[in-house]
């Protein structure tokens, strides 16, 4: 049964490993958002109460 046979199969599997490894991750990390995104005021809302007609 020759797909028993680890020889071509172990190369075409680290090949494949070292492809992912080395070549795909900095392709990633290279990519830019167009919406970068910004800082927001620590600042809490001032918030009003509530006037209730019934109370």
């Amino acid at each position: 049964m020759p797909q028993l046979n680890p020889g071509p199969w172990l190369m075409i599997l680290i090949f494949a490993w070292t492809v992912l490894l080395v070549v795909i991750p900095p392709k990633i990390l290279a990519h830019t958002y167009p919406n970068e995104p910004t800082a927001q005021n620590n600042k809490a809302p001032e918030s009003q109460p509530w006037n209730l007609p019934w109370s």
